[in-house]
């Protein structure tokens, strides 16, 4: 989840024009307490969509108008929502007795969608599966071959390879329908995904002992750096930065740790925190307090709290095990622009394939 986050950061704080539309798709037969199918859509980060096997589709908050003004579009949705449980199902099993794995929860993920840079026109497309949290397939569109980095993805390479006819009009849905659906999202959602949110900042410490937490939440978007500073210049030595991750409202939240034990009570004042947000001149700045530092020894848990445990429940719901299926370079690769086998007989050949 980590590498994940991490991933998703760096790629848009290098390229600020540029916009992505990505569906992020997890089958787990046989776990406890979740949903077998989760699948979210997401235009540049901001969720827009998502589903189970068990409550179908829903629509988030901000984009009721768009998909209410096009019902055919949220029913084609819901549709590859059910087809992609069965589809991912179908082919969990067809690996298991491959790989004669009898016992155990497996699961098959599969990340995919398109970048689309509005000043420079480039456009990319992917569309990669991994299985039991290792990359499995995925397309390089430069060549229009299949690429398996595990032996066990090897037939179904070989397979995949010789239809010469799917492959060509992947290629056309990642060059065209793709970013033709992504435009449209941008445009309508253009104020929401450009608007600019301050967090609120907070110093937070567990015990005595613990690291001094600096921590922001409410941001947007996520296009964001926070880091210690002592007289003025910033400092990495003692300091451990967390990762960004999604709140509940579509706001983010990150924390960066400093670590005191070296540090005496009379240096302190020589420190402070620094949050900057992409395309806002003016920084947040936190000096280090002991009179403003938030702790858990002998206060009950604050609404932050409860909405940081919240927040990294729904990302492990969405997103389990996607760490380490995105850590290998990204590949080129097909997709629709849900990314999804579009039909049962599809479905049917990726089993057989497998």
């Amino acid at each position: 989840m980590k590498t994940l986050m991490m991933l998703i950061v760096l790629c848009h704080t290098a390229s600020a024009v540029s916009h992505s539309l990505t569906f992020f798709c997890t089958e787990s037969p046989g776990a406890q307490g979740i949903p077998e199918f989760v699948s979210v859509g997401l235009v540049d980060e901001v969720q827009i969509v998502d589903c189970n096997n068990i409550r179908g589709l829903e629509v988030h908050k901000d984009w009721n108008k768009f998909f209410k003004d096009d019902p055919q579009h949220v029913e084609w949705y819901a549709s590859q929502c059910l087809n992609n449980h069965h589809f991912f199902k179908a082919n969990i099993e067809s690996l298991r007795q491959r790989l004669n794995q009898t016992e155990g929860v497996h699961i098959m993920q599969r990340m995919c969608g398109c970048e689309w840079d509005d000043e420079t026109g480039e456009l990319n497309g992917f569309n990669q599966f991994g299985y039991d949290a290792e990359d499995f397939i995925a397309l390089d569109l430069q060549t229009l071959t299949w690429i398996a980095p595990k032996p066990q993805a090897l037939i179904t390479k070989l397979r995949w390879d010789t239809e010469k006819a799917r492959l060509e009009a992947n290629k056309y849905i990642l060059g065209h329908e793709c970013p033709k659906y992504l435009k449209k999202y941008v445009q309508y959602g253009k104020n929401l995904l450009e608007s600019a949110v301050l967090p609120s900042v907070s110093l937070l410490q567990k015990s005595p002992s613990s690291p001094i937490s600096c921590h922001a939440t409410g941001f947007y978007p996520h296009r964001a750096m926070m880091f210690w500073r002592k007289d003025g210049e910033e400092i990495h030595e003692g300091v451990d930065h967390r990762e960004i991750l999604p709140n509940n409202d579509g706001t983010f939240q990150m924390s960066v740790d400093l670590k005191l034990s070296s540090v005496t009570l009379a240096d302190w004042e020589r420190y402070d925190c620094v949050f900057h947000l992409s395309d806002v001149s003016s920084d947040i700045i936190t000096k280090l307090d002991k009179a403003v530092i938030r702790t858990n020894m002998a206060e009950k848990p604050t609404d932050m709290v409860i909405s940081i445990s919240a927040a990294v429940v729904v990302l492990a719901l969405i997103l389990i095990a996607a760490a380490a299926f995105v850590a290998h370079k990204k590949k080129k690769a097909e997709c629709s622009p849900s990314c999804a086998d579009n039909d049962s007989e599809q479905s049917e050949r990726l089993n057989t394939q497998s």
